[in-house]
């Protein structure tokens, strides 16, 4: 029989404390403001070196993984770009030091050391956020073109799934700079130590 640990459901769930405990640790959600366990796995790979410059394209104003990204990275001294639809952009946020807001991708794009692409949600479209697929893909999706901007050893990072075609291309998710098979083997690491350090009170063997 398998070792469960039992998911939490909302303020009225049953369970153990620990185990309760452990299911929000690694999901680690932080409400509608962030999501900070996708944003481990990211900043466990790639280049979080200090002086980098990381692009983060799309959907950014209702993206929980986008802010714990900004977050982390400007905690780590990395240079934030952000891009994306002007209904999808928190255009306050280039009040922050070390964060700048572009109207277009190349801007953002331009000698990147990273590219972290997030999904766009199809529903947004239904809000009238972004006018069509084919037009979003052509103005704000990550293709072999618009990676050419890019430094030449550029990560691609995406937190999943993927829409391929319109956010980012299959050539460009699939190619020779997309780490996105490494940053979700991050993930399954991050939530394993997660749930080890949560289950043994934050002690490390």
């Amino acid at each position: 029989e398998k070792n469960t640990v039992p998911a939490p459901r909302g303020p009225q769930s049953t369970g153990s404390s620990q185990g309760c405990r452990a299911a929000r640790a690694t999901t680690a959600v932080a409400g509608i403001r962030q999501k900070p366990r996708p944003s481990l796995s990211v900043l466990s790979g790639g280049k979080p070196e200090e002086g980098r410059r990381v692009a983060i394209l799309g959907d950014i104003l209702h993206s929980r993984v986008a802010r714990s990204d900004i977050w982390g990275m400007r905690r780590m001294g990395i240079e934030v770009h952000l891009a994306g639809p002007g209904t999808m952009l928190p255009r306050f946020l280039s009040e922050e030091p070390g964060i700048f807001v572009h109207e277009r991708v190349e801007d953002a794009i331009k000698d990147a050391d990273a590219i972290n692409v997030l999904r766009i949600q199809l529903e947004r479209q239904k809000a009238g956020l972004f006018p069509s697929k084919r037009e979003y893909a052509r103005l704000y999706g990550i293709n072999n073109a618009r990676l050419a901007l890019a430094k030449k050893d550029v990560l691609i990072l995406h937190p999943g799934p993927m829409n391929k075609g319109l956010e980012i291309s299959p050539e460009v998710a699939y190619g020779d700079h997309s780490a996105i098979q490494e940053q979700v083997q991050n993930g399954v690491a991050v939530r394993m130590a997660l749930l080890t350090l949560v289950l043994m009170g934050g002690k490390a063997q």
